[in-house]
């Protein structure tokens, strides 16, 4: 159905405008100097994160970001699911779901102890998507951010 592999930095093209795609979908504001030096550290081996392209190398529609971390609290290793975006064309076709699952198990045999994510409370489609994922909603803990 899909495939997924590390993106590198071949792929900064494409990538780029995938994540503002993503970013113009979501109201991000964010020019391409910004978006370029977010990508390149993670196309470059960062130890701090990673992206792996969805579908064909020439071609994807779609790609998932991750930022890695430490948690005491989980046991070790965890992971924040930073974007996650599938082109509107071929949403619904299994594609992000397959790509998903396929990362998670990835992530769990390199020993990521937990994946974290949020989603915009309004956003049904992205929320049902991640709970049929087995992801879960925290009781009793709310996202907080503060801008550095």
């Amino acid at each position: 159905m899909s495939s997924l592999r590390l993106a590198t930095m071949d792929d900064l093209d494409r990538l780029m405008k995938l994540v503002a795609a993503f970013h113009a979908e979501e109201g991000i504001a964010q020019d391409d100097e910004t978006r370029r030096g977010a990508l390149e550290p993670l196309l470059q081996g960062s130890p701090h994160g990673a992206i792996w392209m969805i579908g064909p190398s020439m071609a994807p529609v779609g790609y998932i970001a991750v930022s890695f971390g430490w948690s005491i609290e989980f046991g070790g290793l965890d992971a924040f699911l930073d974007e996650f975006f599938v082109r509107e064309r071929v949403r619904g076709r299994g594609m992000g779901s397959e790509a998903l699952a396929t990362l998670l198990r990835a992530l769990s045999g390199q020993g990521i102890a937990a994946m974290h994510l949020e989603v915009d409370t309004g956003n049904t489609r992205s929320r049902h998507l991640y709970e049929r994922m087995g992801f879960k909603t925290r009781d009793h803990y709310h996202l907080m951010s503060q801008l550095l």
